[in-house]
């Protein structure tokens, strides 16, 4: 199906969407790759704002994260909000690597691409299309408040749980019809 047909496109302007609900509560895919071969996983937190006056989303992905080795390859992925009915869909996306298996076809999810070639999914009420501009591994060293330090020391026990600050020009924002 085309996108035009269930979703419309509008501008960072016109986001009805409360940004710390979305990066807050609500679950979403984070999907790079081409029609012949994406994978998504299901991500949470993050933040969205202005950066070298381009509106972008920042979102942070464990290092060995197949969908961020993807990322890292296309240089561009979306961000799929969904209704809190697939919320197990989503949890499905997490579960296991598409690096490993074919997770998005067992995902029960239809695929849709945009007119950029990312993909998203039928279902989801909102998706951002994003380029990216910046993958960044946060040092201890640079975060002054002892909680965040505390965290990022804990998290960062073994070299396969260091997270990395993956930033992106928001290019296209879809909401569903």
């Amino acid at each position: 199906m085309d996108i035009n047909q269930l979703f419309k496109k509008i501008s960072a302007e016109d986001m009805n969407d409360n940004v710390f609900t979305l990066v807050g509560n609500d679950f979403f895919a984070a999907t790079a790759g081409k029609k012949d071969h994406y994978n998504s996983m299901v991500a949470s937190g993050g933040g969205f704002g202005v950066l070298f006056k381009k509106p972008v989303s920042w979102c942070v992905f464990r290092s060995d994260r197949y969908t961020l080795e993807m990322i890292q390859k296309e240089q561009t992925y979306t961000l799929s909000y969904f209704p809190d009915d697939y919320r197990e869909q989503m949890m499905f996306l997490g579960s296991k690597s598409g690096r490993d298996s074919d997770k998005m076809k067992e995902a029960e999810l239809i695929s849709i691409e945009t007119p950029s070639q990312n993909m998203s999914f039928e279902k989801a009420r909102l998706i951002f299309e994003c380029k990216l501009m910046q993958i960044t591994t946060p040092d201890p060293d640079d975060f002054y408040s002892q909680e965040a330090r505390d965290y990022i020391n804990e998290t960062y026990k073994k070299s396969s749980d260091h997270r990395k600050f993956v930033i992106g020009e928001i290019t296209d924002i879809w909401i569903k019809k």
